[in-house]
């Protein structure tokens, strides 16, 4: 911008110019809120009543946090008005910690464990504190698109490795080796994943492990999803996996507890925490630069950790999440044209069109049109990072009756579009 001064009365001129977003925002994206979501709400302000299944958001679809961590949230309230710890409440650390050694992970200490709002903030913090310009981060794809764009809104490269439709969405070992570079700084395992509903091998996970621990790179585990597991479905924790190397790991209220909106996350430094003394530095600045996590919020974690796990009812066969998940596969399935792997975790679907068979150009063209003629709102599977642009994430959160409702509409979408 080139600056002038006025001839007649020396005044500095600025010309008018727009206020534009950083560069670094350039080429970010997060599709779960992003256009079409935007259309939905224009569409709902002109009076039409939208189906959202875009956002995992329990609490919309009546799925009430339990009534214990509400109680001890009111109960504690007057003692959260001050600061905590910068990584958090003791009680709360505390419980966590016990958490480790219930699921058999020996040797956490209360300062492993830092608090977070939500898992959302841990992962960009954790990135924050990692990477600097042009290190690279392999990330799956699909994926959470928070990871991917955290990855560059740092400076950092995100790099996908494959995770294979044809082997139940698990990662694809040799495909993950083949990207690892000098400037590979970590790998990131969603596991149970969003948006697929994949629960990892056992198998994956101890190949995962090894290949962090050969090239030394940190493993982020993202696994806020890890209680809501269906059938046979068994969660492995990779931390249990990795001692050579660091590992993170990452868990929350949002999902396992329906208590997305209190925003409380944690996340458990775990494995060869001595060769990261450094990192582990600055994580603690970080932390402690943001003051503190809520603290009302954290007075629940320890009644979350310990108390009755409701969610082992809702995941049973005859959970509500269950009945509702096997709904929209087995409805989405019994499709023409339409194959999905069959889900063993987290609250989602991730059908795959046959775009052969559908006048559809692409899963974008699905979403925006599925969304302006039938009122329902799915995210596109490009959403998600992935390779391929035929697959849609559909949230499986409402009741049976709401969501058969939105799977009739879908269904008849497609037929309208059938070739």
């Amino acid at each position: 911008m080139e600056l002038a001064f006025a001839e007649e009365t020396d005044e500095l001129v600025v010309p008018a110019m727009e206020i534009r977003k950083s560069d670094r925002l350039e080429y970010l994206k997060y599709d779960i809120r992003g256009p079409i979501y935007e259309k939905s709400l224009e569409l709902e302000s002109q009076g039409y009543k939208i189906i959202s299944l875009n956002i995992g958001n329990p609490a919309t679809f009546g799925f009430d946090a339990p009534d214990e961590i509400v109680h001890d949230i009111i109960l504690n309230i007057r003692n959260a008005q001050g600061y905590s710890d910068s990584r958090g409440l003791f009680a709360a650390r505390k419980a966590v910690m016990h958490h480790t050694q219930n699921i058999g992970l020996p040797g956490i200490e209360i300062n492993d464990i830092y608090i977070g709002n939500g898992v959302s903030e841990l992962i960009m913090l954790s990135m924050q504190a990692l990477l600097n310009e042009g290190d690279e981060v392999l990330v799956p794809s699909p994926d959470y698109p928070l990871w991917t764009a955290s990855v560059a809104f740092c400076g950092g490269k995100p790099v996908h490795y494959v995770c294979d439709e044809a082997a139940d969405w698990n990662p694809d070992l040799a495909d993950l080796e083949r990207k690892i570079t000098a400037r590979t700084r970590a790998i990131v395992v969603i596991n149970p994943n969003n948006p697929t509903g994949a629960v990892y091998s056992k198998d994956v996970l101890e190949g995962i492990s090894r290949l962090a621990e050969r090239y030394k790179l940190i493993v982020f585990s993202d696994e806020i999803y890890d209680r809501i597991v269906y059938d046979d479905a068994v969660h492995y924790p990779i931390a249990k996996m990795i001692s050579d190397t660091l590992c993170i790991t990452m868990g929350g209220l949002s999902k396992n507890y329906r208590a997305a909106g209190f925003r409380g996350g944690w996340m458990i430094l775990s494995g060869a925490r001595h060769r990261a003394k450094s990192y582990i530095e600055g994580l603690t600045l970080l932390a402690s630069m943001r003051l503190c996590a809520n603290v009302p919020t954290q007075y629940a974690i320890q009644t979350a950790l310990g108390g009755y796990q409701s969610i082992n009812d809702l995941v049973m066969p005859a959970g509500r999440l269950h009945k509702q998940m096997m709904l929209a596969y087995n409805r989405m399935t019994a499709i023409p044209g339409i194959t999905c792997v069959k889900p063993r975790g987290a609250l989602y679907i991730f059908p795959k069109i046959d775009l052969s068979q559908f006048n559809l150009v692409n899963d974008d063209d699905f979403v925006l049109n599925l969304l302006t003629e039938q009122k329902v709102l799915v995210v596109a599977g490009n959403g998600f990072n992935y390779i391929s642009n035929d697959h849609f994430r559909i949230v499986c959160l409402p009741t049976v009756d709401e969501l058969t409702v939105a799977l009739d509409r879908i269904e008849n979408f497609l037929e309208s579009r059938r070739k």
